[in-house]
């Protein structure tokens, strides 16, 4: 089932399915941090209000803000 990745919870894996469409800003900004459709990775925790979120991916950990987050389509592992 495809997600967004602020419906993932702390500890969960998945892999980047494609990008939303209303999300064209931030389409290249992600590609270019590796997260291309196909590449796995583990939400390791949120902020306390739930902005930012931290992924573990590629062997290193990247935060995303809240509407960075939105624009990703994942599938959970």
């Amino acid at each position: 089932m495809i997600n967004s990745l602020k419906a993932m919870l702390v500890g969960d894996q998945a892999k980047v399915v494609g990008f939303n469409k209303t999300g064209k800003a931030y389409r290249k900004r992600l590609l270019a941090m590796g997260l291309t459709p196909g590449t796995e990775f583990k939400v390791t925790r949120f902020a306390p209000l739930g902005d930012p979120v931290e992924i573990k991916i590629r062997g290193f950990s990247l935060t995303l803000r809240k509407n960075e987050a939105e624009v990703l389509l994942v599938e959970r592992i």
